[in-house]
C-alpha cells in the first residue's frame, strides 16, 4: 500500500449503514484481532441506520469512519453508557480494512477520538481491550498514552478454537 492515501475522517451518518456492513464483514474475514467475525456488524440495516441517527446526534458517542475515493476503508468508535455512574467511561473500538494497517491511519483515528473524548464533557476514562498477540495495536495505544490495568485470561478464542489473552487498557482524560 502506497502510505500518499488521500483519507477523510468523518461522522457516520445513516446512509453509510450498508457500507458499514460490508467493511465490517471484510474486516471481520481479515483477522481474529477483533471480536466481529466474517459476519461483521451482526444488525439488521434498517437498526444500524436508526443507531447511527442516534449517535450522530450524541453528545457522548462518536462513530468516525475513515474513507477513501468515498469507499469506507475502517471506523473509529467511542461509546459511554447511559449509566449515571459510569457514563463518564468511554469504549474506544478501532478498525480497519488489512490494506491500511501500518499507514498511520490507525493513529490519525485515534487522535481524533482522544481529542473529541478531550473536549467532551462527559467522558474522563477511555477504555479498550485488545488481544495480546495483537502487538501494532497495543504498540499504538502505549503511544497515546493507554495502560494496560489487567489481563484477561481466555478473553478471547482464536480462529483455530485456542484461547487468548486480552489487554484491558486505559487512558485517563482530564
Amino acid at each position: 500500500m502506497n502510505e500518499d492515501v488521500d483519507v477523510t475522517i468523518r461522522e457516520a451518518l445513516p446512509k453509510d449503514a450498508k457500507q458499514i456492513v460490508e467493511v465490517s464483514q471484510t474486516i471481520g474475514s481479515q483477522t481474529e484481532y477483533l471480536v466481529m467475525d466474517e459476519y461483521g456488524t451482526n444488525l439488521p440495516l434498517n437498526l444500524l441506520e436508526n443507531q447511527l441517527d442516534t449517535i450522530y446526534n450524541s453528545d457522548h458517542q462518536l462513530l468516525l469512519v475513515a474513507l477513501v475515493e468515498e469507499e469506507i476503508v475502517g471506523s473509529a468508535s467511542v461509546r459511554s453508557s447511559e449509566e449515571k455512574r459510569v457514563a463518564h467511561i468511554g469504549e474506544v473500538g478501532i478498525s480497519l480494512l488489512k490494506d491500511y494497517w501500518g499507514i498511520g491511519l490507525g493513529s490519525i483515528l485515534l487522535e481524533e477520538l482522544i481529542e473529541w473524548a478531550q473536549q467532551s464533557q462527559q467522558i474522563r476514562r477511555l477504555e479498550l481491550t485488545v488481544q495480546k498477540q495483537n502487538t501494532r495495536a497495543i504498540h499504538l495505544y502505549e503511544k497515546y498514552g493507554f495502560q494496560t490495568e489487567a489481563v484477561m485470561k481466555r478473553g478471547a478464542t482464536g480462529d483455530d478454537g485456542r484461547f487468548l489473552e486480552v489487554l484491558l487498557m486505559s487512558k485517563m482524560i482530564d
